[in-house]
């Protein structure tokens, strides 16, 4: 499958920076090297883009759009425990990544440039809603709480596949048992009938 966004000769650049990151990683990624192969001058690509990382940016943003526009309704069927729903929105979410490894570790890295966080609320637009139709009906304190230590917890996953702790296959597996245990403690607590005692 080929991993470009297709069009005009702003998605050539785009295109052409999407697969200097997903063959080579983000190093790969010399804007004279964007430019010989896009078949577009330096100075154009200045005119758009005034840093690298900015241009890395829209890329992924882009790649993002692309690979996260497939996401449908991913809804919790009445009596499914939470647990099964939120992998179904998980693995769509992490499919794409785990296919294209180095576009997760150029994501990683662009995050920390100036506007990455930026890139990080425009980038899971599309798939708050997913997961938050998953969470209807559930504690929106509870949710708040999934929210920070999933975040956090894909963070670092992610900085210790950037690192070669582990794969990025890997990251599914441990989210997967932390969403697992998270939920059934979740739901067993409603079962008892009482809030959770927070410490």
């Amino acid at each position: 499958m080929k991993n470009t966004v297709s069009g005009t000769g702003e998605d050539k650049l785009l295109d052409t920076v999407v697969e200097l990151l997903d063959e080579d990683g983000f190093d790969a990624v010399q804007l004279r090297e964007v430019a010989r192969r896009a078949r577009i001058s330096l100075s154009t690509i200045y005119k758009r883009y005034a840093t690298r990382d900015e241009l890395i940016l829209a890329a992924i943003e882009r790649w993002m759009e692309v690979n996260h526009s497939a996401l449908g309704p991913l809804v919790r069927e009445p009596g499914e425990a939470l647990h099964p729903a939120m992998m179904r929105v998980m693995r769509a979410i992490f499919d794409p990544w785990e296919r294209h490894p180095q576009m997760l570790l150029a994501y990683f890295r662009v995050r920390a440039a100036p506007g990455g966080d930026a890139l990080h609320k425009r980038g899971f637009d599309p798939v708050v809603p997913v997961g938050m139709a998953v969470l209807s009906g559930v504690d929106p304190d509870f949710v708040a709480e999934l929210k920070s230590i999933l975040s956090s917890m894909v963070y670092g996953l992610v900085g210790r596949c950037r690192d070669g702790d582990i794969t990025i296959a890997d990251i599914m597996p441990t989210l997967d048992r932390t969403i697992y245990w998270l939920t059934i403690g979740y739901e067993a607590t409603l079962e008892a009938g009482g809030a959770a005692a927070r410490p």
